[in-house]
């Protein structure tokens, strides 16, 4: 018997005799889901920026995104900070610690990714794992002892508990992240610059660094967005209004009264996204070359 070859065999069709959609089909469908997922994902934003822009008592008169009343005062009142601090000193507390926490990380992490990628020493396999094992420790296990050891060194009330640790590479993912990156870089390159002299900071500070750029920027990406929208970390340790970050200034609206300034809190919620979304879109492209770990192209 003859056998029919299955290179040779018609193609079924998926749904009987129905005909196959038409790319431009395919294309509108695909095309409108994402656009029905994306609305859906920014009408929170876009409510509240339209909330930010109502008189205080029609914040909630209406789920829609405008309901024809506008006024600025939101803004002004809540700048002006409902009665506490102007709020440009948050702005200008929680950009300090921001700054401080990515140079640390940046740093540290950076360093201790190259000892773990491309120094051989005792203990070096197990030392990496209980980095990374450090990465399943809840935040609120190591929380009381943290707090205790900064208060018998009396640092409470000051912004060292916040930043002093990112100098010291207590983040495991980003050292994770860097030594993989470092690893994909070619090890011929340390062989040359150890032909033109370099040490091992000169190979850190003049090959490695440069190269691993992608990588520092979703470091500094992440801990832009984590330290700046931290409110645990600043609520314990900075216990004097003149200190408070932003995420403090922003819970100075709420009242368990009844008397919160909710269109003051939208105002000034809204204005806290801008650095954000701004330091977002100016590293996207390092951001996905750094998680993807690409090395040298």
């Amino acid at each position: 018997m003859s056998q029919t070859n299955p290179a040779t065999r018609p193609r079924r069709l998926l749904f009987g005799n129905r005909p196959t959609r038409s790319p431009l089909l395919r294309g509108l469908a695909k095309h409108s889901v994402m656009i029905i997922t994306l609305t859906l994902m920014l009408y929170p934003l876009l409510w509240m920026f339209g909330a930010s822009l109502r008189p205080d008592n029609q914040v909630f008169n209406t789920l829609g995104l405008w309901n024809g009343a506008f006024t600025l005062d939101n803004y002004t009142d809540g700048w002006a900070g409902g009665g506490q601090l102007n709020f440009s000193r948050f702005f200008f507390n929680s950009l300090t610690i921001t700054v401080l926490s990515i140079l640390g990380n940046l740093f540290a992490c950076a360093l201790t990714a190259y000892a773990f990628a491309r120094l051989e020493f005792r203990f070096k396999k197990t030392l990496f794992a209980l980095v990374i094992g450090t990465l399943l420790l809840p935040y609120h296990v190591t929380l009381v002892p943290q707090y205790i050891l900064f208060n018998q060194l009396d640092w409470v009330g000051t912004i060292l508990p916040l930043v002093v640790p990112k100098f010291m590479a207590t983040d495991a993912f980003f050292i994770f992240l860097m030594v993989q990156f470092i690893r994909a870089l070619p090890p011929s390159l340390d062989d040359a610059a150890r032909l033109d002299g370099c040490g091992h900071w000169g190979i850190f500070w003049r090959v490695v660094l440069p190269l691993s750029v992608p990588a520092l920027g979703t470091t500094a990406l992440f801990t832009f967005i984590n330290t700046w929208n931290d409110f645990l970390g600043p609520m314990l340790y900075l216990t004097e209004p003149k200190s408070w970050t932003v995420s403090q200034g922003l819970a100075t609206f709420l009242d368990a009264t009844g008397q919160s300034a909710y269109g003051s809190l939208f105002a000034m919620s809204t204005l806290s996204l801008v650095p954000v979304l701004a330091f977002f879109i100016a590293a996207q492209k390092l951001l996905v070359e750094g998680i993807a770990t690409s090395g040298l192209k």
